[in-house]
């Protein structure tokens, strides 16, 4: 990985775009330290640090690397562009117009999808501001009350957000690419020096032993080789092409193979699950707290995300929304139609149905192997926790996905770039 940067910083044109990437991350760590106005910031951190940590909002917080807490003019970061674009991916599969648009209409039908697209993030982005300053509101957050300085709140949170939607966008179109990723990476790795120096303070009060810090530096590592090997890992199905003569050419004829991701959700379904699973413990948060070794405290113990039984409703639930992605995202029956109209096949298989079922048969046993790989990385943070008590360690398995995976799709967008560009100044 650092090689790759070392030597695309050797080529002028990349150079400038890592700086002008750069440029636009400290825009966006500088925003997102600008407060809302008319919102009590400390008290509401307070607030986060005590109740909301095990919620959704807690999610959200980490999501925005800390702005969520805070209630800054980036508080709702990027996820409204990520929610739209998954509505919109979802809307494709239901909608035969979209999906048409998606497929037929090539470059013209995504620049229509990604206009929608942004009018859904800024629609998400109005509803979630709007949410949020309502439950902070009715908590006594706001230090002013009026429709006007409701007005205002809720615009600052939808202007941030649309905000940082464009600051994506110039990345990708004028930095390294995957803008909306990378800012995501910058927001979760934005925490890093807040944990190390709150590990730092429990060594210092003796909180924890240096040994379990070593532990848990090992058990990272391992976890990131591991996220590595999984990431690029895939399975590939032998495809042989028929020999076809058309006019005095002959085509085809030579192997190739359908490369299957191991992982092919990606992060989405821990993203999803975790959504859900935090739901019940985000709406008791909004009632008062029940009296020690009462019946509604150990259910709220219960559905607490350091809970046993919230990792297994979270395994459970990651297991079910990768099958269910994976279903949306890759028809077999439409591959093995387009094998057939090329006069390809599998060895072994007829074209068409028997195709298919290959395919989907393959296709369930490399899903239930990446759902399992992500449930376990979900999960492990909280046994751990059990196991070791660990405070201040907010970097969590969907963390640990999103930065890995981010990290690598840079790498080998960077890789793609500086090989075009060594083509090119060889052709020239």
């Amino acid at each position: 990985m650092f090689e790759t940067i070392r030597n695309a910083w050797k080529i002028p044109d990349l150079r400038k775009k890592l700086l002008f990437t750069l440029f636009i991350l400290l825009i966006y760590r500088f925003g997102a330290s600008i407060p809302v106005p008319y919102i009590d910031q400390n008290a509401l951190q307070v607030m986060f640090s005590d109740t909301f940590s095990n919620t959704f909002f807690g999610f959200m917080d980490v999501m925005s690397g800390g702005a969520f807490s805070y209630a800054t003019v980036f508080a709702l970061s990027i996820q409204p562009y990520i929610n739209a674009s998954i509505i919109m991916q979802l809307l494709g599969v239901a909608i035969p117009a979209l999906e048409r648009m998606q497929k037929d209409e090539g470059e013209e039908g995504k620049k229509k999808i990604a206009s929608i697209t942004r009018y859904v993030t800024v629609a998400i982005a109005l509803l979630t501001g709007f949410a949020y300053y309502t439950t902070i509101s009715n908590m006594g957050f706001v230090t002013e009350s009026g429709f006007f300085i409701g007005l205002v709140i809720v615009l600052s949170f939808t202007a941030g957000s649309a905000f940082i939607m464009w600051l994506g966008e110039q990345i990708t179109e004028f930095g390294i690419g995957n803008g909306i990723s990378i800012i995501l990476f910058t927001s979760i790795v934005s925490r890093f020096p807040a944990m190390v120096s709150s590990i730092s303070n429990y060594l210092r009060d003796g909180t924890i032993d240096w040994y379990v810090v070593v532990i848990i530096g090992v058990l990272m590592v391992i976890a990131v080789a591991f996220v590595v090997f999984i990431t690029n890992a895939e399975r590939r199905i032998p495809v042989q092409y028929a020999k076809r003569v058309v006019g005095r050419k002959m085509y085809g004829g030579q192997s190739t193979h359908l490369p299957l991701k191991v992982n092919m959700s990606g992060v989405l379904p821990v993203i999803f699950a975790q959504s859900i699973a935090t739901f019940p413990a985000t709406i008791a948060a909004f009632f008062p707290a029940p009296k020690e070794g009462s019946f509604w405290h150990g259910v709220l113990n219960s559905i607490s995300n350091t809970s046993l039984v919230y990792a297994l409703i979270l395994f459970i639930l990651i297991i079910g929304f990768s099958y269910f992605y994976t279903a949306i995202q890759f028809n077999p029956q439409e591959i093995a139609n387009n094998m057939k109209k090329n006069g390809g096949f599998i060895p072994g298989f007829r074209p068409g149905k028997p195709t298919s079922d290959f395919i989907n048969k393959v296709l369930s046993k490399i899903t239930l192997f990446g759902a399992l790989f992500l449930a376990i990385i979900a999960i492990t943070p909280i046994i751990l926790n059990k196991v070791i008590d660990m405070p201040g360690l907010s970097i969590g398995g969907t963390s640990l996905l999103i930065v890995v995976g981010v990290a690598l799709e840079t790498v080998k967008e960077l890789e793609a770039q500086m090989m075009m560009r060594h083509y090119k100044g060889f052709l020239e």
